[in-house]
């Protein structure tokens, strides 16, 4: 009988070689003989031995990732006087500078992975400089609003009162008294009498022009005067305490 060609062809069907799977290779490295896969808990472990974190958890280290990438993610903000001063590696200007640019969500969010793996790479030192430049920006701007707060308190003073006059020339003698003086007699003719009703709403009455340059006048007085303090007279900038008599 001949042969029965589908059992022949079955039987010889069990005996083909079965296909190779590519095996897509694992990135890490071996250490004594052992391999260790990029990102596991050991590789993660290893690296915070040599960056002298040990016993650092993955957890912790990831946490440690995120506060870099959002300390740079704060230095786009940092002013352009502050940020030459850091001197950071180039590479990492170069992101920041690029994530800058980027208008796209998506694309930010990448690139801003990209600067915190680039910060991850700076030294304590350089880590702790850029956190201080970003408090002395802070601590600036509250100065700022102090010295606003301020100025806006001397005007309504000099507004509301005679007696407060006298007090300002003694702590700021090189104001021009006639235009200190002609400036306060406008802004008290331009004030609106007072609108009950537009204040239950809380609007502001509107102001004067000369409200506004007494301001402006005030402000440039108090910026001189702490120029003034802060400016080292000659001794000072020789070394030398400034000697009175």
């Amino acid at each position: 009988m001949p042969p029965n060609h589908r059992t022949a062809n079955a039987g010889a069907a069990l005996f083909l070689p079965r296909p190779t799977m590519s095996r897509k290779l694992q990135k890490g490295y071996f250490v004594k003989g052992h391999f260790v896969a990029e990102g596991s808990e050991l590789d993660l472990q290893l690296k915070a031995e040599l960056k002298g974190t040990t016993g650092a958890t993955k957890t912790d280290l990831k946490r440690e990732m995120e506060a870099l990438q959002v300390l740079g993610a704060e230095l786009l903000t940092l002013r352009a006087d502050l940020f030459a001063r850091l001197d950071l590696p180039e590479k990492l200007q170069d992101a920041l500078a690029e994530a800058k640019r980027i208008t796209n969500f998506e694309g930010k969010r990448r690139q801003m992975q990209f600067v915190g793996k680039l910060m991850r790479k700076l030294g304590d030192d350089e880590v702790t400089a850029v956190q201080a430049a970003l408090d002395e920006q802070k601590s600036g701007s509250a100065s700022e609003k102090l010295a606003l707060h301020q100025a806006e308190h001397w005007r309504d003073r000099l507004i509301a009162g005679d007696e407060a006059l006298p007090l300002w020339m003694q702590q700021f003698p090189n104001t021009d008294t006639q235009q200190i003086r002609a400036l306060i007699r406008q802004a008290r003719k331009d004030a609106p009498p007072a609108d009950k009703a537009a204040v239950s709403q809380g609007l502001a009455p509107r102001k004067g022009r000369a409200y506004r340059e007494l301001f402006q006048l005030v402000r440039e007085q108090m910026g001189a005067a702490l120029a003034d303090n802060e400016t080292p007279t000659d001794d000072e900038e020789d070394g030398h305490a400034p000697q009175h008599p």
